[in-house]
């Protein structure tokens, strides 16, 4: 195994590029580390990315956004009152992963590139509009999350290229988001299913939203239908309502040990409504 240690995320991504085996990124290393200590994966390049200037920086965006290096760990953002108080959805959906330990390692890149369809941490990034950078062999782009992961283990990101950066958009006035989960025990499992919500009010009236659901299809799952049925209501009994039967119907889950596809489906409207009144009650100030 060759061990790297670029300077630069497109030093980086040529070493990627050239390299002819398996190839691993290492940021927080909470996932590759198991994989290579249980005999999963051995890579052939490892690109330890710890060494790249501003990778364990959060930074506010000239527009008032969020960019967050790819080696921040969740307890980093669980402890950046800037970053907490514009996106608290985004956040605890990021600390809800593994135990205290693995949160001083754990990051939201290695989370998303992961593919995890129950990752806890991409619902609420794509609830609020997240991009990434991706850097490689012929340049920069950016790229939303949403588009990030395309099943189970996979991703969209081409041979050689790496992600070099996380942004979130300003969060602006009067708007709140909220991330919940459920799994059999009290900590440290993965989602059966998660919900993330992310919406803004005028007054007491929703004008906008999006809701996105986890562990309940290959890929996370944006539910249009779910963020229609709150838009210009006050999240009353009606509203809740149709916002619990949009997210039932866009669940297509699947059936084994962890849970039933009724017990799923069933679980995506709870949360769906749950996360919503969360949401809502931030984005009032509550």
């Amino acid at each position: 195994m060759r061990y790297h240690t670029p300077e630069t995320f497109e030093e980086a991504a040529r070493v990627a590029a050239s390299a002819s085996g398996v190839t691993r990124f290492l940021a927080g290393g909470t996932d590759v580390l198991v994989q290579l200590r249980a005999g999963m994966v051995i890579p052939d390049d490892l690109i330890d990315l710890k060494q790249i200037a501003g990778v364990r920086e959060i930074a506010q965006t000239p527009e008032g956004g969020w960019r967050i290096g790819i080696a921040v760990s969740g307890a980093e953002l669980g402890a950046h009152d800037g970053l907490t108080g514009d996106w608290p959805g985004v956040v605890e959906g990021m600390e809800l992963v593994g135990s205290t330990q693995i949160q001083g390692r754990a990051t939201l890149t290695g989370n998303l590139c992961n593919g995890s369809p129950a990752a806890d941490s991409v619902p609420g990034l794509v609830a609020a509009g997240a991009m990434v950078t991706v850097t490689g062999p012929d340049g920069t782009r950016e790229v939303a999350v949403q588009d990030i992961p395309t099943g189970p283990g996979k991703t969209s990101l081409a041979a050689g290229e790496v992600i070099s950066a996380i942004t979130l958009p300003p969060r602006g006035a009067n708007g709140g988001d909220a991330y919940l989960r459920f799994i059999p025990r009290t900590e440290m499992d993965i989602a059966v299913v998660g919900c993330a919500v992310n919406l803004r009010l005028d007054g007491d009236t929703i004008t906008e939203a999006c809701v996105v659901l986890g562990a309940v299809a290959p890929t996370v799952v944006v539910v249009p239908d779910a963020a229609t049925a709150i838009i210009g209501t006050t999240l009353d009994d009606a509203a809740i309502d149709a916002l619990v039967a949009a997210a039932r119907t866009a669940c297509s889950p699947i059936d084994d040990k962890r849970g039933t596809i009724e017990f799923r489906t069933d679980v995506a409207g709870v949360l769906a409504k749950r996360a919503a009144r969360i949401a809502y009650d931030r984005a009032k100030g509550a």
